[in-house]
Formats: structure tokens, sequence, C-alpha cells
């Protein structure tokens, strides 16, 4: 009798063990030996009062950002400085963007309104055509860059602006190239410099927008005429070493075109 009374307190023993076990493998689970660590740094980064609605939590080494910001720049801010910290092993980004809430037709107009005066003064305004589409507040930027600067211009622009959610970056940059470079300049020359079309170089928001790549030009932007659109076209066509000129321009309060 008493050796099966000491196999029983043997096995319950044993059992308790194995449950103080499990409970520190479960707290292991959810915790890893940098985390606290982690967290304080994360923190410690984000003392600044953009960030003052948003949080960090840390399970073996991967962060977790909750919270609201204002603007979509700060969100993408927060974590870049996340993942800079030692230790980090990845980001998981749930922070809101909070801010405005504004109509997607208004938010389209007013970025619309800045990009067109974007890198005004550096040359390359009328070379950068781009496209904006705005869902719930999210922004699908497109188009054709000059250069990269002007691209990293243009998105940062938007990413700052409030009422926007988040941006998705469609935009190419053309290509390096004298030879586009040439007809570039050319182009402007023959379309600017006549005398039907120089209005149009008056005001950097505008102008008539010619973008090369390869050769080949696109020409973008809203004219007053059919007249001035059909001119647009022709001197375009005339400067050498153009392979092919696509016409997008739209005529104010124009109807589409027939095929």
């Amino acid at each position: 009798m008493n050796w099966m009374m000491n196999v029983r307190r043997v096995s319950l023993v044993g059992l308790a063990s194995l449950m103080m076990l499990g409970g520190v493998a479960t707290g292991m689970a959810q915790s890893g030996p940098n985390d606290a660590q982690i967290q304080a740094d994360v923190m410690k980064a984000l003392d600044n009062k953009r960030f003052k609605d948003v949080k960090a939590s840390v399970q073996h080494g991967v962060v977790t950002l909750t919270g609201t910001v204002d603007l979509y720049s700060a969100k993408l801010d927060a974590d870049n400085r996340a993942h800079h910290r030692k230790n980090v092993q990845g980001v998981e980004n749930q922070i809101q963007v909070a801010g405005p809430m504004v109509e997607d037709m208004t938010l389209r107009d007013k970025l619309a309104e800045k990009l067109a005066y974007d890198r005004v003064g550096y040359g390359t305004t009328a070379f950068n055509a781009f496209t904006i589409g705005v869902e719930n507040g999210v922004v699908t930027l497109g188009g054709t860059a000059y250069g990269p600067s002007d691209k990293d211009s243009a998105i940062s622009l938007v990413e700052n602006y409030p009422g926007v959610k988040d941006v998705i970056d469609n935009i190419e940059v053309a290509p390096v190239s004298p030879m586009d470079d040439r007809i570039r300049l050319a182009e402007a020359r023959a379309i600017y410099g006549f005398p039907q079309l120089n209005k149009y170089a008056i005001d950097p928001a505008k102008p008539i927008r010619i973008t090369v790549v390869n050769g080949n030009v696109t020409l973008s932007g809203v004219v007053d005429s059919q007249a001035d659109k059909d001119v647009a076209n022709i001197r375009a066509n005339g400067v050498a070493g153009v392979f092919k000129v696509v016409n997008n321009l739209e005529v104010v309060g124009g109807a589409p075109e027939k095929p």
C-alpha cells in the first residue's frame, strides 16, 4: 500500500513539474530575451509629438506599431525609426492615418495643383507628366518623371499632404539618355518657341508636358483649342531624331475625338 502512495506522490510531483515547465515555455513563446529592451529603444525613438498616439509592442524581436498619426509621412517615419533599432527582426505597421477626411475628388484636385508647381525653377517641370488617382484617401501616382529627384519630390509632396491615407507609387523614371535630353530641349524650343503656343510656357502649372523615352515623345496636358493641339503635334513631329509622337493633349471643354 505504501509503495502505491509513493508512486502516486512521485506522479503528482512529476505532473507539477511538467505544468511549471509548460508555463515557462508559454512565457518564452510570448517574449524574447531582448524584447523589453527593444520596446524601450523603439519608444525612445518615437519620442516626438508626431507619434504621441503611437504604441509599440514586441514579440521575439518583431515590433508591432499601433495607434494614429496625422500624416501618412509620419506613419512611414515611425516604421523607419523602428526598423533601425538594435535587434529588431521586423516591423508590423498597423498605424492608422487619422488627419482630416477629404473628399476624393477634392483631394485629387489639390494634389494636382501642388504637383503642377513642384520643382519649378529646376528646369524639368515641362518634362514631368504625372497621373493621380484617389480612392478612399489612397493616392495612386503614375506617369513618367524626368529623373529620380523629380519622382522623389512628387512622392514626398503627396505623403505630407493632409488627408492622404496611403500612397501607391507607379511612377516610372525616364532612362538616362543624352539623345533623349537633346530631343527634350529641341521639343521645348519647337513648341514653346512657336508664337501660337508661347502662352503655354508662361504659367509653369499649365505647360504642354513633354516626356521622352528612347526617342518616343508623348505630349500631355490641356490646351485651349483643337488648333493648338494640332500645331503642337506638327511641331513635335518636326524635331529630328524623334521616332514617334503620341499626342495626348486635351482640349478645354472639348468632346472626346472620334476614332
